[in-house]
């Protein structure tokens, strides 16, 4: 099992590395098939943001669902403590779905098995040429683009996710496995763009497209 620590506008001290290393190496014990651990620390600059500068995202990657958890806090041990809390409850859920075969288990064919591709962010650099009102979208899998939206500070962030189609139940699974209130998939049946979102209590929604070329 691998585990990567990297730093987005934060260094990464060794004893943060260690640290997150010793408690990331546990993953194994829940989840077996574990082939990566990947964990992003992130560094929030405005002040008007301390008690929240400093987030810990966690991505396990198995030969399973992908499995993540984050979290934010004014100190990044903190932070990773608190996402690696979430990780590992949604591990233990994952675990005992397996064991008991509910309805939300999503199989996948060997041949249309995810490859998760390890995240690369490339920040284009324009010069003095002019930047676009809308960012050019990115086509290589796993590769998140930042671009400037016009000449406003708005940074937008892209990211292209291979999608394997599933149906609601499993969309739902894999929303509470990723821990994001809302998850994009192609519906199985229909082969319509889909998302799920969580609305309130146990009550959930889906938003459908319906694709018209003009």
């Amino acid at each position: 099992m691998d585990i990567t620590v990297v730093g987005r506008n934060a260094e990464i001290s060794s004893r943060l590395r260690d640290y997150v290393e010793e408690k990331a190496a546990k993953v194994e014990q829940l989840d077996p098939r574990v082939q990566r651990v990947e964990v992003e620390v992130t560094h929030e600059r405005n002040p008007r943001q301390a008690d929240t500068a400093e987030r810990a995202e966690i991505t396990v990657i198995s030969k399973g669902p992908i499995i993540r958890a984050e979290a934010s806090s004014s100190d990044r041990f903190a932070a990773f403590d608190i996402a690696m809390g979430k990780l590992t409850e949604r591990l233990r859920r994952a675990r005992d779905r397996k064991k008991d075969h509910r309805r939300y288990t999503v199989e996948v064919a060997k041949d249309q098995e995810i490859h998760p591709v390890e995240e690369t962010i490339v920040v284009p650099d324009t010069g003095d040429a002019p930047i676009e009102d809308s960012p050019t979208a990115p086509t290589e899998p796993g590769v998140a683009v930042e671009s400037q939206l016009g000449d406003s500070p708005v940074i937008v962030r892209q990211k292209l996710h291979q999608a394997v189609p599933m149906t609601v139940d499993e969309a739902l699974y894999q929303m509470e496995l990723v821990g994001h209130p809302f998850y994009l998939f192609i519906e199985r049946s229909s082969k319509q763009p889909c998302a799920v979102y969580h609305r309130h209590g146990w009550t959930y929604g889906v938003i459908r497209l319906d694709a018209q070329v003009l």
